[in-house]
């Protein structure tokens, strides 16, 4: 990221002017990513679907960085509500900049017992939603002809094959293979396209699989020992958005506390050690 050249101590705001939207930006990571970039100075358009209480205070608390901020009712599994989003939000802005692809739904259940129509929902939302905001961003973009950047919330999930999460898992590998896709068509409009792979993130939406006290049980048993904060995803759009990173597209940032380290393995280590420590002393 640009570093600080205000002089005074303040932080620099390397996305000063520009303009984003952000799908599901109303809680969890989403939350995190709008207050990130319009600290970094980006106009945001905020986008919820049930949570329109909490969306306002994610534009409140963006205001306070003095930029904009606009919310915009829309479902990302309804391909006109998306256009409407994206439309929306570059009148209101005056252009769009940054498109970060967020929204996305999950449920858990094993291949053989799941709903179709659960199934259904998680690839509309956070595969065909996630196409739908990219493409109609890009021919903002396009028509603009300023260049931009993409930024696809994706998960390790899209190459972990996660018992009791199919749909997801398969929404999630789509995903990263469009935002790929659409890095090398795009180049030549000068619009980044990236991937961000969070780990387990300390967000709402985990209440919905996990008790409290079970949550901060796992969270310990992590290679970095916590869950991550949506603050921290949230700087890594940052990164990627800022102008001083244009020499990344088609790449993934992985923001995951080494979840997707085998860290498993190191488990194992330490217990032949701790038996050969026990074998020297008998």
């Amino acid at each position: 990221m640009a570093a600080d050249s205000s002089g005074d101590g303040s932080p620099s705001k390397p996305l000063q002017g520009q303009r984003a939207v952000i799908s599901g930006s109303s809680l969890g990571i989403g939350r995190g990513i709008a207050i990130s970039l319009a600290r970094a100075g980006a106009d945001v358009t905020i986008n919820y679907r049930s949570h329109g209480e909490s969306a306002e205070q994610v534009a409140e608390e963006c205001r306070r960085h003095g930029v904009e901020a606009h919310l915009v009712e829309a479902d990302m599994a309804d391909v006109g509500a998306v256009e409407r989003l994206v439309d929306e939000a570059a009148l209101r802005m005056g252009g769009l900049d940054i498109v970060v692809s967020n929204a996305a739904y999950s449920d858990r259940h094993l291949m053989l017992e799941s709903d179709l129509n659960e199934i259904r929902k998680t690839i509309d939302v956070s595969m065909w939603g996630a196409f739908h905001l990219v493409r109609c961003g890009a021919r903002k973009m396009v028509d603009a002809g300023a260049g931009g950047n993409i930024v696809v919330i994706s998960s390790p999930m899209a190459k972990i094959a996660m018992p009791g999460a199919m749909a997801y898992n398969m929404a999630k590998a789509a995903s990263d293979q469009m935002a790929r896709t659409a890095a090398v068509e795009l180049a030549s409009h000068r619009i980044r396209v990236n991937v961000v792979h969070p780990g387990w993130i300390d967000t709402p939406g985990e209440r919905k699989f996990f008790t409290e006290e079970k949550l901060q049980e796992e969270a310990l048993k992590l290679p970095w020992g916590r869950l991550g904060r949506p603050d921290e995803i949230g700087r890594g759009v940052v990164f990627l958005c800022d102008p001083a990173s244009e020499y990344i597209t088609g790449s993934t940032l992985t923001i995951d506390g080494g979840i997707q380290l085998p860290f498993g393995d190191m488990f194992r280590v330490e217990e032949t050690r701790r038996m050969e420590a026990e074998a020297e002393k008998r």
